[in-house]
């Protein structure tokens, strides 16, 4: 029996035809995602489920697909699937990450010239009957400064056109590396730096922790006056009240915003201001970069139905049915190695270096390094899978090197991430027990065996008495119930390290008075995904 696709949004006629012509049976009802209720009714009906943003798939809707088994986003993101849903119910998310690339980066670089030249103001003078030369007198783009925050797949296209413009053009991305920058024939730079001297800023990063309100108001005070904001990349980057502030105080010459903190955005305090370019989230909106995604998403998902082959996952390996058996818990470590790591890099980093010992050296180390490989990048882009992964770490210069050997201690098997950035190599070692549960066996050289939480607290110190009381005691004061603790030295009175595994996150105020102790020379807060 042919495999059933269910399209709930609009999708182009070619991607209709794609599963068509590849024997699969589809249903195309474009306005089906905008009635919930229905769509519970009938989406156990149904193989795959093909969508854009109109369809919320929600827990509900999960729920009721019980022959479910892929869903394909036409488009990046996938904040209207539940993943963590689909991912309990054994459904694959896919989504099509690289293809409305050019089209927002175009659309930036639209907005660009837009506020340099005051276009749709004069544009609506000049309806009106009036012919107000004199008040609209823009300027050059050539020569100007252009300052990129996020240099990566979509950043690196604006790099691109905006040097051809005969701009300057200086990025900031902590995940940029010197040699990828020089081969843009870009400057990297720091952000101080960058806010000093741009006289345009664009932004082109997730919405992540570390950058939410990226351009807060004490980073927009220190920009250069007459400095132009453009952001086309996710609300929430830039304080839009101070940014407004700013603008009125004539601080700030000019803004060019397609994205809100609030969407859809009826009211901001951005609307109305002089020289402000507004548009509705129009990024990715246009017909190529639309057929683009809705041809991608079919191929992915007629390729996954009849041959099993996964791309663009968000939230499963590509590995065969029979590999996902064996490897399923090794996945699972390298991902954990990864993002240890990555939450400990803050500095661009140049090479990751994997080592597979014993057992694992003989699985599918391409799906290995990819999931070690998105860990590390998760932490810049919550959006990164193990497909997209090694192609956004290329993009950054760096370089990855795979090692196997065979046993050569105590472990069946392991796995040792080693990070390289201008400062420091940091490296770690997990394995997988008998029970299928990853452990952390090495930090930094030193021996330890900690079971892998949701919510852990890493430390460094001095090997001296009282670590850990006063890590004990501070948890139980604050009311953090601590799990699993685990220590590690390098040598009596050397180094030493702690790893506590806790049942939920470490509030910022325990963190600071176990800084202020003056006991630690490092307290970070860690987060895994153990689902």
């Amino acid at each position: 029996m042919a495999p059933r696709v269910l399209i709930s949004d609009e999708l182009s006629e070619a991607a209709v035809q794609i599963f068509k012509d590849r024997g699969i049976d589809v249903d195309f009802q474009p306005d089906l995602g905008k009635d919930k209720d229905k769509l519970a009714e009938v989406i156990g009906q149904y193989d795959g489920l093909a969508i854009r943003s109109a369809t919320k798939v929600t827990e509900k809707i999960l729920a009721a697909a019980t022959n479910l088994k892929v869903i394909g986003r036409a488009g990046i993101g996938v904040d209207n699937i539940d993943k963590e849903a689909a991912s309990k119910k054994g459904v694959i998310v896919m989504n099509t990450p690289f293809g409305n690339m050019i089209t927002t980066a175009e659309h930036a670089i639209a907005m660009m010239f837009a506020v340099a030249r005051q276009i749709p103001e004069a544009s609506a003078s000049t309806h009106a009957g009036k012919w107000e030369k004199s008040k609209f007198m823009g300027v050059e783009l050539t020569g100007k400064t252009l300052g990129v925050i996020g240099a990566g797949n979509i950043g690196g296209i604006v790099c691109d056109r905006a040097r051809g413009l005969k701009m300057k053009v200086a990025a900031y991305d902590p995940f940029l590396s010197q040699e990828k920058a020089d081969k843009m024939r870009i400057e990297k730079v720091e952000l101080d730096e960058l806010l000093k001297r741009a006289d345009f800023i664009t932004l082109h990063v997730p919405l992540t922790d570390q950058t939410r309100n990226i351009l807060s108001r004490e980073n927009l005070e220190k920009t250069k006056p007459g400095v132009r904001i453009i952001n086309c990349a996710r609300g929430g980057l830039v304080d839009e009240q101070a940014l407004a502030d700013l603008l009125t105080s004539g601080h700030v010459a000019g803004a060019a915003f397609d994205v809100f903190a609030q969407e859809p955005a009826k009211e901001n305090p951005l609307f109305n201001l002089p020289n402000v370019v507004c548009t509705p989230h129009l990024g990715a909106a246009t017909s190529e970069a639309q057929e683009n995604v809705a041809l991608q998403v079919a191929d992915q998902m007629a390729d996954y139905l009849l041959t099993g082959a996964v791309t663009n996952a968000l939230n499963m390996p590509s590995v065969t049915a029979e590999e996902a058996k064996v490897m399923g818990p090794w996945i699972k470590l390298a991902d954990h190695l990864g993002a240890f790591i990555g939450q400990m890099t803050d500095e661009p980093i140049q090479a990751i270096n994997i080592l597979y010992d014993g057992s694992v050296s003989t699985m599918n180390l391409a799906a290995l390094n990819c999931s070690v490989v998105a860990g590390i990048m998760k932490r810049a882009n919550p959006d990164v899978n193990m497909v997209s992964a090694p192609v956004v770490a290329q993009e950054r210069g760096i370089r990855i090197s795979t090692t196997n050997q065979a046993k050569s201690g105590a472990f069946d098997g392991y796995i040792k991430v080693t990070v390289v950035t201008s400062k420091r190599e940091r490296s770690i070692a997990g394995t997988v027990f008998s029970d299928g549960k990853p452990r952390f066996i090495q930090i930094k050289g030193i021996n330890i065996d900690a079971e892998v939480g949701a919510h852990m607290l890493y430390t460094t110190n001095e090997d001296v008495p009282g670590i850990i009381g006063t890590l004990g005691m501070t948890m139980g004061e604050n009311g953090v119930n601590i799990a699993n603790f685990t220590l590690g030295r390098s040598a009596a009175k050397g180094e030493a390290i702690a790893l506590l595994y806790v049942d939920d996150v470490v509030p910022a105020n325990v963190i600071n008075k176990l800084v202020k102790t003056g006991m630690f020379r490092q307290v970070k807060p860690l987060v895994f995904d153990v689902a």
